[in-house]
């Protein structure tokens, strides 16, 4: 279900236009963002069936995708797990069930850059996607090198990493999290504050507390030797995590 009471004009002015990818299967909701979003200056493309989706976000180049848990075909998840398998680095925003826990944390597990529950509000929807958009664009700007130690070198730009001869990659949002850590190495950085500068939500959901936690875990199972007994991305306790190590 949408909600239109907030849509009051364009939110969005660009020099040219960002694409997004929907697929909803869903006829309405889909109909209702393809208007919502070419109205506040997107390029739309959209698919209501599940591989059908999948191949236009692998084939296309798109700024943002819009994707739906349950679709027929291939489900939201697959969906998303094959993007990030083949490397491709749209930012992803997953609609879900509104008391789904599960479907929100499996999908941020997966690579999801956020999520929105259903039903929504349409102001709520498009400047979740503003925000994530900004980030993504601010992050790849900064165009930075993190080297952590003498042999985990990750480049910020391209989301890839190397420690030693092994080469990985990072999804957008774990390298935000990287990149904000790394310009406050000198104290801790709370979930909220990450939730806060990273997500950039205002209020503190228990589900969005969980998101910080879920995506701290994944990174250290990347940058980690050892994730049960980190060097680099540290916990402290009652504070929150730092990021330890040398950094250019």
């Amino acid at each position: 279900m949408l909600n239109y009471s907030f849509l009051s004009g364009p939110l969005v002015a660009m020099s040219r236009k960002l694409r997004i990818l929907i697929i909803e299967d869903e006829a309405a909701i889909r109909i209702g963002l393809i208007d919502v979003f070419v109205y506040h200056g997107y390029e739309v493309d959209f698919s209501g069936h599940g591989v059908e989706g999948l191949d236009r976000a692998l084939t296309g180049k798109f700024d943002l995708i819009l994707l739906d848990v349950m679709l027929p075909g291939m489900n939201g998840f697959e969906i998303c797990n094959r993007i990030r398998e083949q490397a491709h680095d749209h930012a992803i925003i997953m609609l879900t069930a509104k008391s789904s826990d599960e479907d929100i944390i499996e999908g941020l597990s997966l690579g999801a850059d956020d999520y929105v529950a259903k039903p929504f509000s349409v102001a709520q929807l498009v400047l979740r996607v503003q925000a994530v958009l900004r980030r993504t664009r601010n992050g790849l700007a900064q165009n930075k090198t993190i080297q952590l130690g003498n042999d985990l070198s990750i480049d910020c730009q391209n989301l890839t990493g190397r420690y030693g001869a092994e080469n990985f990659s990072f999804t957008r949002r774990e390298i935000e999290i990287l990149q904000y850590l790394q310009s406050n190495t000198e104290r801790p950085v709370s979930r909220e504050e990450l939730l806060n500068k990273v997500w950039g939500y205002a209020r503190h959901l228990d589900i969005e507390t969980r998101t910080v936690d879920i995506h701290i875990a994944k990174l250290r199972r990347k940058i980690e030797v050892d994730p049960a007994e980190p060097q680099f991305l540290i916990t402290v306790r009652g504070a929150g995590y730092r990021l330890l190590g040398q950094s250019r």
